[in-house]
């Protein structure tokens, strides 16, 4: 669809708040969003000039919209969760994770069994969960085994059956473990106080369980039964140890769901901490793959829906590294800036940084854990596939990294015979570049690699990988006919989410098979450059070393900086901006300054 076909149809798109859906020519769905007002949201597509490689692919592909119109933005962000799940559109984000999760089922019969499960059954009984871990659930069992006395037979223990004497108690009830309701020994009603007892296990309210323990045990002790009164007393023990292995962080922080947010590259991770009467019941990290250079705030509202609904989160308040618009309306948005809740965020922020090294580390053994000849053969199988001229067993592959449009730096990684070569890693300041210019800044970088090698007399590389695509591809080549190297290695661009292979010159990119070695060993390559770039740039920016222009401003700090650069993105943005709405994000007096340093002319 062109911007002139959507002009024809645009008026017929309602302004009211709803979901929309992108088909391609063979009437497959390949998008969905959300929006307050439809026409305003989708007139953006057609009528913006997109920077995105993969919005410009997306757009050309568009055949023609379809819409829904909802009552709220609530609904509009709960269908488009529920379609993105039910379609996976190949724009929308993508969330890594098809694992079937176990629950507990208290089971819909008399006397009900209480169980792990996988298969949800809509017979009557309640489940509950689902956790992210079997051996979490395995443990809660055992805990509530041990502590409350419940059957776990499959007898069918209806009432005619136990009026008839067809049963007899087995071990478990000699053990303590059951009261023996097959023989009319436990009566339905005490049966189901049993089972209070196991939600309220379940749902981390150990306070109710411990209490009734208490009282039992004095009333032993007060009956001389000493025998059973030393049973409760065990029973508490095992409820404190159990307790005590969780983390608890304050019970009145009450029920929250926490998260947060690591971004690399096309990769975003996100970390889930359940909290249940300020005790962490569950924690869940998964993977997000972008697919329209999203921002942080997308992903993670994204992942906040996704999360809640598959763990069937009832909590009001959500934890969150940075400002979301939730549209849940009875659920409150917390960033917190110290307490109790900014422990639990650093604690998932720990789960989440964790998450991501043990992947990295899975990575670093893709060829480092293999043999030579294991090694080689995954090289030969690349220089087949790129059609090289030679063995490529010298790589380097170059990334430019920025932080919010601001502070350009980039990174070369080396790779020898299919193994990262730490020692030859280099990164770069921009020293000819005046602003964000990722062409530019690749002509540099490219033409200082190659000139210094020149000079020391070091060996070229076989193959070079510039990550970016097309544009940066031609900026590289450049500088590799400048330095009088063409021919002398084989250049390639690597589009960003695509993961098309670009040659200088080639209109038509090459993919290769997305299992195959030789895409897994590039995969590999680029991944730890933009590991190496955006650790480079963290530190630089730890150390002070960037000062954005925002903090020249007297009166304004890094915090009020940080804050707009946050929401605005950048500082050209943030050039454009009235005072009204400065004063929205920072208050009147540190608006006025900002306003007043880039209006200079407009000052009283």
């Amino acid at each position: 669809m062109t911007a002139a076909e959507f002009q024809q149809i645009s008026h017929t798109i309602p302004l009211q708040p709803g979901i929309y859906k992108y088909y391609n020519e063979a009437g497959e769905l390949i998008y969905v969003g959300k929006a307050k007002s439809l026409r305003k949201r989708v007139s953006s597509y057609f009528v913006k000039n997109h920077d995105n490689y993969k919005t410009k692919k997306l757009v050309e592909t568009i055949h023609h919209v379809e819409f829904t119109i909802v009552s709220s933005e609530q609904d509009a962000f709960l269908l488009e969760n529920s379609l993105i799940k039910q379609f996976q559109p190949r724009y929308n984000i993508n969330l890594k994770d098809d694992k079937t999760y176990p629950y507990i089922v208290i089971k819909h019969e008399p006397f009900p069994r209480v169980f792990l499960t996988r298969n949800v059954i809509k017979d009557g009984s309640e489940y509950l969960g689902p956790f992210t871990s079997v051996g979490r659930v395995r443990e809660l069992l055992e805990v509530i085994r041990y502590n409350i006395p419940l059957r776990t037979c499959t007898l069918n223990l209806s009432q005619q059956n136990i009026n008839k004497g067809k049963y007899k108690v087995c071990l478990e009830y000699h053990l303590g473990n059951c009261k023996g309701p097959c023989e009319g020994l436990q009566t339905e009603e005490d049966y189901r106080e049993g089972l209070q007892l196991v939600k309220n296990v379940l749902r981390g309210n150990l306070g109710p369980v411990l209490q009734m323990f208490r009282n039992q045990m004095q009333e032993h002790a007060m009956n001389m039964e000493f025998e059973k009164a030393e049973i409760m007393r065990k029973k508490i023990e095992s409820l404190h140890a159990y307790q005590a292995k969780s983390t608890i962080v304050n019970t009145r922080v009450g029920n929250v769901d926490v998260f947060s947010i690591i971004s690399e590259g096309n990769h975003a991770y996100v970390n889930y901490l359940r909290v249940l009467n300020g005790t962490i019941a569950d924690t869940k990290t998964v993977t997000l793959e972008k697919k329209l250079e999203e921002d942080d705030t997308e992903v993670l509202t994204y992942a906040v829906g996704y999360l809640r609904d598959a763990f069937q989160s009832l909590a009001r308040e959500i934890i969150v590294p940075l400002e979301l618009e939730y549209p849940e309306e009875e659920v409150t948005v917390t960033v917190p800036k110290a307490g109790d809740k900014k422990k639990l965020l650093e604690l998932s922020e720990k789960n989440v940084n964790y998450f991501r090294e043990e992947l990295y580390k899975k990575k670093i053994l893709h060829l480092e854990g293999k043999s030579d000849m294991e090694r080689k053969k995954v090289l030969y199988q690349l220089q087949a596939d790129l059609e090289l001229q030679e063995l490529p067993l010298h790589i380097e592959c170059f990334d430019n990294s920025n932080f919010q449009g601001s502070y350009p730096v980039s990174a070369c990684v080396v790779f020898k015979d299919g193994v990262a070569s730490k020692k030859d890693y280099r990164h770069f300041n921009i020293k000819t570049v005046e602003g964000i210019n990722d062409f530019a800044s690749m002509k540099e970088v490219v033409y200082r690699r190659y000139n210094r090698l020149l000079a020391e007399g070091q060996p070229l590389p076989q193959l070079v990988i510039i990550d970016g695509g097309k544009g940066q591809l031609g900026s590289a080549m450049e500088s590799i006919r400048e330095l009088n190297l063409v021919g002398s290695m084989t250049v390639i661009g690597l589009a960003k989410n695509e993961e098309e292979i670009f040659f200088p010159g080639d209109k038509e990119s090459i993919k290769l098979p997305y299992d195959s070695e030789s895409l897994k060993l590039i995969r590999r390559v680029r991944d730890e450059v933009h590991r190496f770039g955006i650790t480079f740039h963290r530190q630089k920016r730890s150390k002070g070393t960037f000062k954005n222009e925002l903090e020249t401003i007297k009166g304004i700090g890094e915090n009020t900086a940080t804050q707009l650069l946050k929401t605005f993105r950048s500082v050209s943005k943030i050039k454009l901006l009235s005072e009204e709405d400065l004063i929205k994000e920072i208050g009147t007096a540190k608006a006025k300054l900002v306003y007043q340093h880039f209006h200079p002319a407009q000052e009283e």
